[in-house]
């Protein structure tokens, strides 16, 4: 039971001690989860309600079947942009709160489901789908999406525009023909100003509620509204009853598809998260109970007119400086909410809006990681593009499409590695044990008569031709080697297709009188060349244990002795084939 629901277990081993320390960290952690609850909400298209009563529920669920101590669930600044894409396209025109609230309780029951049943089948891989460089991509992406998107709320005005070009044109139309409302303006562009000073300057002090105080002081000191500030106004009053959404068969299609793309999101999100505070507080991280309490949240939430939610770095951090010991900080602040929309529903009736969107316009700068990028275009120019093409793909495309394009680039690039391993011919260089890589030592001594040929990757369909063409390009060398030995213990496999191609490549060499011969070839990919039947054409002796087996038993039959050092024995390879030498698949040998 401790195994499946956690929560009992952290009971059964609570302290005293940690008891205020909890309760301290809660009271912290409500200051910042009321205003970005509210903010995230209105960001996914939504009602400002529907953050809080989505804070309250996933911070119960995962409490109970979450593993993690302090990890803090809730609405995020990466998923709303995500949800408004999957739920605003089935709403009607003019905009239906409650079919929106329906269809976004919805998929939170989704994207709960999809999580328990990805755990029941331990796919907890699926959070390694995106790269870190497309995903740095995708972020800042999300990051430009979000904030082109909040401007007109941030100014005062709104308008009627769909994609980042389209709302940016809008924006800019808006500001020329003089919509903006100049107290909004103020107060949101004062709001991030002094969000950003104060995570800058003082870090541990509630920037967001220090913010949003003076806000709501502002309305009523220069009577905000008067001036044309919309603000939010009194909060329906009360906890939201269990309820079960109801939506149209036809809805469904969509909303599977954007639950798709918040499960890979959100996974990923609180798989990271969770190691990065876990490692510091001694945790172990188990994926698969991860997913289970990310998905009992969703269902939670989603039960009670809430949302999908992923995990908060930023809010887990606060809680983590406050003191937190256990989930039942989460708890606190959930109880928090809870009298607040009860007892005093009109709290925060004088907060200005512009004012949430400079919350949501912070939150949107910390997704984006410009830093990352530069140290891409620096280290790795491939890796740079696949970023930039994520970027793109959020940017002008759309937030659902750009995380398809995102897991697919990532997919693509494992795929190109594998397509197009790095190759070389290796030598033997003075005072250093083993062969090495003659592009790295281009003083690297040869054997006349053998090629020493490394292929870094798994043999199969899509590279078998590769392999291919390059060995046949050193058996035409002048004059043409004895032997081409392959250094094979990178190879890593050896599929039917390519089993095919080295079958006909070896006869093709045979008549040459040339031999292909394998040096260090894995025993399970041994016994697949066995088992294809290749020894027919491939000679049994010439499969060795290590290259220094084989050069023995080829300087023995042919009585050859290293040559001056040199460049490679039959040229550069792969010199003009395009493939990206940039991308090894494996240490050089030696």
């Amino acid at each position: 039971m401790f195994g499946w629901v956690p929560g009992l277990q952290a009971i059964s081993s609570y302290r005293r001690e940690w008891l205020a320390k909890d309760i301290v960290a809660g009271v912290v952690l409500t200051t910042l989860l009321v205003p970005q609850g509210m903010a995230y909400a209105e960001l996914a298209g939504l009602p400002p309600i529907t953050g809080l009563y989505t804070s309250i529920l996933c911070l119960a669920g995962y409490a109970v079947f979450g593993p993690s101590r302090i990890l803090v669930l809730g609405p995020d600044s990466s998923l709303g942009p995500m949800i408004a894409a999957t739920i605003l396209p089935l709403i009607a025109a003019n905009g239906d709160e409650k079919r929106a609230i329906a269809l976004a309780s919805m998929l939170a029951l989704i994207v709960g489901a999809i999580m328990i049943l990805a755990s029941v089948a331990k796919l907890g891989f699926i959070a390694d789908l995106i790269s870190k460089p497309t995903m740095i991509g995708y972020m800042n992406g999300l990051a430009l999406t979000i904030l082109v998107g909040q401007l007109p709320k941030l100014f005062g005005f709104k308008i009627d525009a769909e994609g980042l070009i389209g709302e940016a044109t809008a924006f800019v139309k808006g500001l020329a023909n003089g919509e903006a409302v100049a107290a909004a303006a103020t107060v949101g562009i004062a709001g991030i100003v002094l969000i950003l000073v104060l995570q800058r300057w003082l870090p541990k002090v509630p920037a967001v509620l220090i913010m949003v105080v003076l806000a709501i002081a502002s309305t009523t000191v220069f009577h905000l509204a008067d001036h044309g500030v919309s603000l939010v106004g009194v909060l329906p009053k009360g906890f939201p009853p269990l309820t079960i959404p109801h939506i149209g068969l036809s809805d469904l299609g969509p909303l599977f598809a954007g639950a798709a793309g918040i499960v890979v999101v959100s996974l990923a999100d609180t798989i990271s998260t969770a190691s990065a505070f876990a490692a510091r507080t001694g945790q172990e991280i188990n994926g698969n109970q991860e997913m289970i309490g990310i998905g009992a949240a969703n269902l939670a939430a989603g039960l009670f007119q809430g949302f999908p939610v992923s995990t908060s770095g930023s809010r887990t951090a606060v809680a983590e400086r406050s003191g937190a010991k256990t989930q039942l900080t989460g708890v606190v602040g959930a109880a928090l909410i809870i009298l607040m929309i009860v007892l005093v529903p009109d709290l925060f009736r004088n907060l200005p809006q512009p004012a949430l969107a400079a919350v949501v316009i912070t939150a949107s700068l910390s997704l984006a990681d410009i830093p990352g990028t530069v140290r891409l275009w620096r280290q790795r120019k491939v890796e740079f593009g696949l970023s930039i093409a994520a970027f793109l793909g959020v940017a002008l495309l759309g937030v659902l499409p750009g995380i398809a394009i995102a897991v697919a680039l990532s997919i693509l690039n494992v795929f190109r590695r594998a397509w197009w391993p790095y190759d070389t011919e290796l030598g033997r260089v003075e005072g250093l044990a083993g062969y090495h890589d003659v592009h790295s030592y281009p003083r690297a001594e040869h054997l006349p008569g053998l090629v020493i040929y490394r292929f870094d990757g798994p043999l199969f369909f899509a590279n078998a031709t590769t392999f291919r063409d390059e060995v046949r390009r050193m058996a035409r060398a002048d004059p043409p080697p004895t032997w081409i030995l392959i250094a094979a213990e990178p190879m890593t496999d050896v599929d039917t297709t390519a089993s095919d191609v080295l079958e006909e490549l070896d006869e093709g060499l045979n008549a040459q009188g040339i031999s292909l011969v394998f040096a260090g070839l894995k025993d399970p990919v041994r016994r697949k060349i066995e088992r294809y039947g290749l020894t027919r054409t491939i000679n049994p002796q010439h499969f060795f244990p290590t290259i220094e087996s084989a050069v023995a038993a080829f300087r023995q039959e042919t009585g050859a002795d290293w040559a001056a050092a040199g460049q490679a024995t039959t040229g550069e390879t792969g010199a003009g084939s395009g493939r990206p030498h940039d991308v090894p698949a494996s240490p050089p040998a030696g």
